[in-house]
């Protein structure tokens, strides 16, 4: 079982951070194993949108599809794993804070295909991995005018 939450304080307001962390066209640019992120449906993301994501995880190239099941725009987002290698469930959420925004990563989920004893790294790796994310996010969104 994975549960991971990680969160940083970035200097840009909340509906900044938090239209361009929901966007799935944005995540190349921040998660470093997110190849591509393609949206399945058209019109505004909300509850029920699909994304299509290929990724690198532990050496191996994954292709999975998350559903966004909850959406309030600004606040939180929750996507699922609707098709893919393992079932897991993200969630971002952002507040105002200091100024800024503090956002939150969440990941959850019992990685299957996976040995016992890799799930046993699995955690800790999520956690360094998603830390990078998150700063990679901030440097992308402070250094914008």
């Amino acid at each position: 079982m994975v549960n991971v939450q990680t969160e940083i304080h970035i200097d840009r307001p909340r509906l900044e951070v938090a239209e361009f962390a929901a966007d799935p066209g944005n995540a190349p640019a921040w998660y470093r194993n997110i190849h591509s992120a393609q949206r399945l449906d058209e019109g505004p993301a909300g509850v029920g949108s699909k994304v299509a994501f290929k990724a690198k995880f532990l050496g191996q190239e994954l292709t999975y599809t998350y559903e966004f099941v909850e959406y309030v725009a600004g606040e939180r987002l929750v996507m699922r794993t609707a098709q893919g290698p393992f079932p897991m469930q993200t969630t971002y959420t952002w507040t105002d804070d200091d100024g800024g925004t503090r956002m939150t990563l969440g990941n959850t989920g019992s990685p299957s295909g996976f040995s016992r004893l890799a799930g046993l790294f699995m955690e800790p790796m999520v956690r360094r991995e998603t830390r990078k994310d998150l700063q990679k996010l901030r440097s992308i969104l402070e250094g914008r005018t």
